[in-house]
């Protein structure tokens, strides 16, 4: 006997079927990334990828049309999470003072980790159409925790915030060259002390009030 099914895909088995596909995506993110970095970007192929994961190559080429492109998705969602971390820190209860340590804490150890990112599959997914966005975004959390700490006279004011942000996050950036996590908590250190009040001219940046009107 036929057995009749409703025209419309039940909530549950489409959530089933969505659900399903998530997995396949996150696995076939993690499989090409742990086999880059175990054979380097050119020794990957497709048909390595699916086998790694499980699924059939044709199946494979319905989620992505190549190995580069699984790569900038993978480069995208572990960025995503780096800025999510951020933003958790930035948002956490406390003085601003201390919420800022604990963002370039943060920061400069993600930078210290990039170094992992080198060669070949840096120059992919280290590229300006790639960056530009979550490197904004960055910034913006960044520079509103300088704000909130210059307010409430913990950074200096002799100094924009635009500029501290910039100083910031590119003085921090020597943490991929350095060799050890206690090297990379003194250069930390060294970039919040450069920031705090006191350092330098006690005098009020002239474009102070431009500042304010930004935040």
């Amino acid at each position: 006997m036929a057995v009749a099914y409703p025209g419309v895909i039940p909530k549950l088995w489409h959530q089933t079927i969505q659900a399903h596909r998530r997995e396949v995506h996150e696995s076939i993110l993690d499989t090409a990334a742990a086999l880059v970095a175990r054979r380097g970007l050119r020794s990957v192929t497709m048909s390595q990828i699916a086998e790694e994961t499980g699924i059939g190559r044709a199946t494979l080429y319905k989620y992505f049309s190549g190995v580069e492109p699984i790569l900038i998705a993978w480069h995208e969602r572990h960025v995503a999470k780096h800025l999510e971390h951020l933003r958790q820190l930035r948002d956490q209860p406390g003085e601003p003072g201390a919420r800022l340590e604990s963002v370039l804490q943060a920061y400069a150890l993600i930078a210290f980790e990039r170094h992992k990112h080198g060669g070949d599959l840096g120059a992919l997914v280290h590229q300006p159409e790639h960056t530009r966005g979550p490197e904004q975004r960055l910034v913006e959390i960044v520079r509103g925790l300088l704000i909130e700490a210059r307010e409430v006279g913990v950074v200096r004011t002799d100094v924009s915030p635009d500029e501290l942000t910039t100083f910031s996050l590119h003085a921090l950036e020597a943490a991929a060259a350095l060799s050890s996590k206690a090297s990379v908590q003194r250069l930390v250190t060294l970039v919040l002390d450069s920031l705090r009040a006191g350092r330098g001219s006690t005098a009020t940046y002239p474009a102070d009030r431009e500042d304010r009107q930004h935040s």
